[in-house]
């Protein structure tokens, strides 16, 4: 009975780790919603689009980036490098300006930073440290109303103004200058700030609460051809890569990954006069830091009408450290591995205890066992070219405490 119930449980770790995994997500109609997913926990959270205008770097105080919500339609174009213009920008100049692009693929890299000056919007000054502004903006809307804004210094914190067009008198109302702080919250990548309202906002969630947003960006059709699509960008933390296969057979150990927040992009579908067709043969593997890596691939995308996609993903290895004791912890990579040769990562600090690793066949038959070294950090590798190809589990044993995790040899 013991042995039954082993190779049951053994069974059961299998199919979980195995199982595959249907997401269903919506941007809304008219894609009113930014979505944001974490891919570990199938974590969804949604946002207005609109709730927010301006995004501003706030990850320490040495690094800055602006970016505009081209989303829902802001444009942004540099109306002058002279300060001293501020009071008379006018916007029937709109036409002679040039605009200004959110980057695509770099998250640190927004509309404002594009400008002329040595740091998109201002220049460095020796004596303080601080960036100052040395060039104006102005944003348009896609309801024609407009709006012309400057950060007027970076240090730890953005100072910046702005005003409002009033198309009844043609002129510039009374100007609003904000001072927003690198420490408002802390666990985000950007501070959001709504222009309209005057309102910070909170636009996204916390940077290790999303791996994928679900959005409407600008990106260049080729030929400096810009135009705004429904896509998918990812959190800086991962790399990821597109794969072309009729069938799955990757194991996303061999795929060159990329930090290019658009490498999902948005041309995994295609529209076709009548409907949206998804690419059948286009697969995505996101990695994780710790080497974790899940396989993405879409399956629906019904457009502006109502919004909603669907995708499936799948873990494709297990290379998370478990830790069940103040004093013990371990994991496995390559996994799953292609040559059969494996390389354990485990910590042990109690030097009495020995430590030991079995292997397991899918049967429940131990195929494999060594003693390990004990009293600290240890790497050990394995040959395990007598096993066959197939689906095992890796036993942990370190005095009283015990963890399993599977292994995948190809």
């Amino acid at each position: 009975m013991k042995q039954l119930l082993l190779l049951f449980a053994f069974t059961s770790i299998t199919l979980t780790f195995q199982a595959q995994n249907t997401v269903e997500v919506s941007l809304q109609p008219n894609y009113t919603d930014e979505v944001f997913y974490k891919i570990s926990t199938n974590q969804v959270n949604n946002y207005p689009a609109a709730n927010w205008e301006l995004a501003f770097l706030r990850t320490s105080n040495f690094a800055f980036a602006t970016r505009i919500n081209d989303g829902i339609g802001i444009e942004a174009y540099q109306a002058s490098d002279h300060v001293e213009d501020w009071s008379s920008i006018n916007i029937e100049n709109l036409e002679n300006w040039p605009p200004l692009y959110n980057s695509d693929t770099d998250w640190n890299i927004g509309a404002i930073d594009q400008g002329t000056a040595s740091y998109g919007w201002g220049e460095y000054n020796a004596s303080n440290h601080h960036v100052e502004g040395a060039v104006i903006f102005v944003l348009k809307y896609p309801n024609d109303t407009y709006k012309k804004f400057m950060i007027e210094d970076f240090f730890g914190a953005y100072t910046f103004r702005y005003a409002n067009w009033n198309t009844e008198t043609s002129s510039w109302e009374e100007d609003q200058t904000v001072v927003l702080s690198n420490q408002d919250n802390p666990n985000h990548y950007f501070n959001y700030f709504n222009l309209t309202t005057g309102e910070e906002v909170t636009a996204a969630p916390e940077n290790t609460d999303w791996d994928l947003v679900f959005k409407k960006y600008t990106t260049d059709l080729g030929e400096g051809t810009m135009y705004t699509v429904t896509g998918v960008l990812h959190n800086p933390t991962l790399t990821l890569a597109e794969n072309v296969e009729e069938t799955p057979t990757s194991n996303g150990n061999d795929l060159n990954y990329t930090e290019e927040i658009n490498t999902i992009g948005h041309d995994w579908k295609s529209f076709d006069g009548a409907g949206y067709t998804v690419a059948s043969d286009k697969y995505y593997y996101v990695k994780y830091e710790n080497g974790t890596i899940y396989r993405i691939h879409f399956t629906s995308f019904e457009g502006g009408s109502t919004g909603d996609l669907s995708f499936t993903t799948e873990q494709l290895n297990n290379l998370s450290t478990v830790k069940f004791d103040n004093n013990n912890s371990f994991s496995i990579y390559p996994n799953p591995s292609t040559d059969r040769q494996v390389s354990l990562l485990y910590e042990n600090q109690q030097r009495q205890e020995k430590s030991n690793v079995s292997i397991f066949n899918s049967n429940g038959v131990k195929v494999y066992q060594t003693q390990l070294q004990n009293n600290g950090f240890y790497h050990q590798s394995l040959n395990l070219s007598r096993l066959s190809a197939g689906i095992y589990i890796v036993k942990f044993t370190s005095g009283d405490f015990s963890t399993t995790q599977k292994l995948i040899l190809n």
